[in-house]
């Protein structure tokens, strides 16, 4: 079901900072820059920044597993005893994912992300 690692989200108190920070730890621009999240392609995977919502509980990072079925494999997590934290749902460009609470309390990202290709 898991074909690898696909992007590692972190939530920052402030985007415009946290995203000027990366950008020159990176040395490099991001890809894809809007008020709800921001993109680096770094060596073929992304490094994601979100704006942190403390309600949500969100404390760390969430890694997302690429899927080739989002929502299959997020109901297959739910029937092994994961606790749904973030429906499967498009944030743009056909890339679907969701986020479940594994049994012992971590996040468990899946990504459908059909523009994803590893460099060769």
């Amino acid at each position: 079901m898991f074909q690898g690692l696909r992007t590692v989200v972190y939530p920052v108190g402030d985007l415009a900072k946290a995203t000027a920070w990366y950008r020159a730890a990176l040395e490099q621009a991001p890809y894809f820059e809007e008020s709800f999240y921001v993109g680096f392609n770094v060596g073929g995977f992304e490094l994601g920044l979100v704006p942190q919502h403390t309600a949500a509980g969100q404390a760390g990072p969430v890694a997302y597993w690429g899927v080739p079925d989002a929502e299959t494999a997020y109901t297959r997590l739910i029937a092994l005893g994961a606790h749904p934290s973030e429906d499967v749902h498009d944030v743009g460009g056909g890339i679907l994912l969701g986020a479940v609470l594994d049994p012992f309390g971590n996040l468990l990202g899946v990504i459908q992300n059909p523009h994803f290709a590893l460099p060769a």
